[in-house]
């Protein structure tokens, strides 16, 4: 990756800007918020690169980011500035590169990953991250012990398989054969 040489006035002027808290950061989470919705933010969720997620749901791996425009090169909003614009240009293009090999490493390590552009309606992303965690809930309730009062009972266990397709396995179990811890 290229380096890039700055100032003080420079560094100290870039150094003003926040990586955290930027209005549509904020309102997605108030809107989240508003819906019952509990999460970190600015946590680091991976060991093999730096990346922190601006909200995260650990129990349901899910890590949510909010791009802004101009930094992520936004292809709709973005506008490079006039002064050493190819080199803004590698810049944002490195930028997005990296993204992509961050999101690919939280993907392997099963995280599932949603983007955000900094123009898109709080209202429409809080409805998709709640789809999201619904969707994960409804996985996670498959995986508990479900009780038939007509049968033995069942555990159903869902595994990710490396595709990040879900496989559901159904184990028949007799009342003796179930751990009484689950019980």
């Amino acid at each position: 990756m290229e380096e890039w040489e700055a100032d003080d006035a420079r560094r100290r002027h870039m150094a003003r800007f926040g990586r955290r808290d930027t209005a549509p950061e904020l309102a997605l989470r108030r809107e989240l918020h508003r819906r019952g919705r509990r999460f970190f933010v600015d946590r680091q969720v991976s060991r093999q690169c730096r990346v922190r997620p601006d909200l995260v749901f650990p129990r349901a791996r899910i890590a949510v980011f909010v791009d802004g425009c101009f930094w992520h090169y936004c292809e709709d909003h973005a506008h490079l500035p006039k002064a050493n614009a190819e080199l803004w240009r590698r810049k944002l293009l490195a930028n997005r590169q990296r993204d992509a090999q961050n999101q690919a490493i939280l993907v392997s390590e099963g995280w599932r990953v949603l983007r955000f552009w900094e123009h898109d309606r709080p209202t429409k992303a809080a409805a998709l991250v709640e789809a999201e965690l619904d969707r994960w809930a409804a996985i996670a309730d498959t995986g508990r012990m479900a009780m038939d009062e007509t049968g033995p009972r069942h555990l159903v266990t869902v595994t990710r398989a490396p595709s990040s397709s879900f496989t559901r396995q159904c184990v028949s179990m007799t009342e003796d054969a179930i751990p009484s811890s689950v019980q």
